[in-house]
């Protein structure tokens, strides 16, 4: 993945292909994508049913022969052809009728760290399939630092971590490139399944999709740690019935901090590779949350007192990538911060 701001200065749309949203920006537009990268399908027929809000409401909710399936896990195309499928079903009609009158549309995308040929592959064919003639690929992490503010262009060290449903990734840069980079399969689903068991083992309760948002909320309310009650209603494991508890947000807190402590090996790794100049720099500036799990419960608080250093959270983490992704492709960016735009 290596090219320069002048090649994306010609592209015309950019894409986040992320596990749990995808979005779509278009030049001198805006966003104009931000839906949950998952498709409903009939598996009789083929059909595509529903995708984005309309496919995520029927998760869990349907009959044997409709099944709800995310074709890009991990920001990594899995399933090109539903992935396309869904793109199509996302982007509105007038947007379509404006790209056929470019027959030299190009796009960027955004990709993990160091992801693997097959990988980049199944990307540019997907949105070769959408029309595009020419397809540049860009490292997630250069994009969300340049989302994010960060000044990459200097020679100082700016560490991120761009935490997705997947994955985590963690990364320091300098003068517009990466300098030590590590990604680990532990994300906002990691944190849910450990909250999900948690519960499942301490109050025998089955707890749906949609009622981790109001533990969610307990947490992120809880930033101290003091422990709160709240209420979560879900199915007994016994008799299969609905059942309300009281559950204790410093027990969740306290299950949850393994998956995380991944993330904190991940930093570790990171700084142990970087130069003691650039680390002394990080020691002053902090490091950067975003992603559309950078709120994951206690991820900030546990990273501060692991590392010692101040941790922000960007103020738009959901859309750090595209915008950052965006911005270059729209000349807002010094041609010297990234050129070319390296990941290794």
């Amino acid at each position: 993945m290596t090219l320069s701001l002048a090649q994306l200065s010609r592209c015309t749309i950019a894409v986040d292909l992320g596990a749990s949203r995808t979005r779509i920006y278009a030049r001198n537009t805006g966003l104009i994508v931000d839906e949950p990268s998952i498709a409903a399908v009939n598996t009789r027929t083929g059909s595509l049913i529903a995708v984005g809000t309309l496919a995520e409401g029927m998760a869990g909710r349907t009959p044997a022969h409709i099944r709800v399936i995310r074709p890009i896990s991990g920001g990594t195309v899995v399933d090109i052809d539903m992935a396309q499928r869904m793109l199509r079903h996302l982007i509105t009609d007038k947007v379509r009728r404006a790209w056929r009158r470019k027959p030299l549309l190009r796009a960027a995308v955004c990709l993990p760290h160091d992801a693997e040929p097959i990988a980049q592959r199944a990307a540019v064919e997907t949105l070769t399939g959408l029309g595009a003639r020419r397809v540049e690929l860009v490292d997630t992490l250069v994009a969300a630092a340049v989302g994010c503010g960060l000044p990459v262009e200097l020679p100082e060290a700016t560490m991120i971590i761009v935490c997705g449903a997947a994955s985590t990734q963690v990364a320091v840069l300098s003068l517009g490139s990466i300098v030590a980079a590590e990604k680990v399969q532990v994300g906002g689903d990691a944190i849910d399944y450990a909250i999900v068991q948690h519960l499942r083992s301490e109050h025998e309760l089955m707890l749906p999709t949609q009622g981790l948002y109001p533990l969610h909320m307990a947490l992120r309310a809880d930033r101290m740690g003091g422990g709160t009650e709240t209420e979560v209603r879900g199915r007994d494991v016994a008799t299969g019935l609905s059942r309300t508890v009281l559950v204790s947000t410093a027990h969740v807190r306290n299950a949850v901090r393994t998956p995380l402590t991944v993330v904190l090996d991940a930093i570790g790794r990171v700084l142990r590779e970087c130069p003691p100049d650039l680390v002394a720099d990080l020691g002053t500036r902090g490091m950067m949350l975003a992603g559309g799990s950078a709120l994951m419960p206690g991820l900030d608080t546990m990273i501060e007192e692991a590392t010692g250093m101040v941790v922000h959270i960007a103020a738009n983490p959901d859309h750090c990538s595209v915008l950052g992704l965006g911005a270059m492709m729209e000349g807002k960016v010094k041609p010297m911060v990234l050129d070319p735009l390296a990941t290794g």
